[in-house]
């Protein structure tokens, strides 16, 4: 027999060992996204509609490339994260694995691709 508390028992991570972490993640990305997407729109809103010129000597500037970067980088993990949560829900076996491979790899080359553009623009 075991001597645990019920606080000792429920303490930690969960059946599933990492639960109550992928939530407190998901949270935190959740706030970060509520300030960054008003800052995001603000700053792509103030360069949308310029001449070419105009934008790279917008996005040339250290703050709203940091914003545009952050809100890239933020915005995509929580997607993925949320997805890596739906495929595991509703795909099961080799089928699983797979789309989880392919959906990573497909959001790390979005990703890179949108920072790739974001410090053309910048440089």
């Amino acid at each position: 027999m075991r001597y645990l508390t019920d606080r000792k028992r429920a303490e930690g991570l969960g059946a599933g060992k990492s639960g109550t972490q992928t939530h407190w993640n998901t949270m935190v990305r959740a706030m970060i996204l509520t300030v960054l997407i008003p800052l995001f729109i603000f700053t792509f809103g103030a360069g949308l509609g310029g001449t070419y010129e105009e934008v790279l000597a917008y996005f040339s500037r250290p703050f709203p490339a940091i914003v545009c970067a952050l809100t890239l980088i933020v915005a995509l993990l929580q997607l993925m994260y949320e997805a890596q949560e739906a495929i595991e829900d509703y795909i099961h076996g080799v089928a699983e694995k797979v789309t989880l491979v392919a959906m990573w790899a497909f959001g790390y080359t979005l990703m890179v691709a949108g920072l790739f553009a974001l410090v053309k623009l910048a440089l």
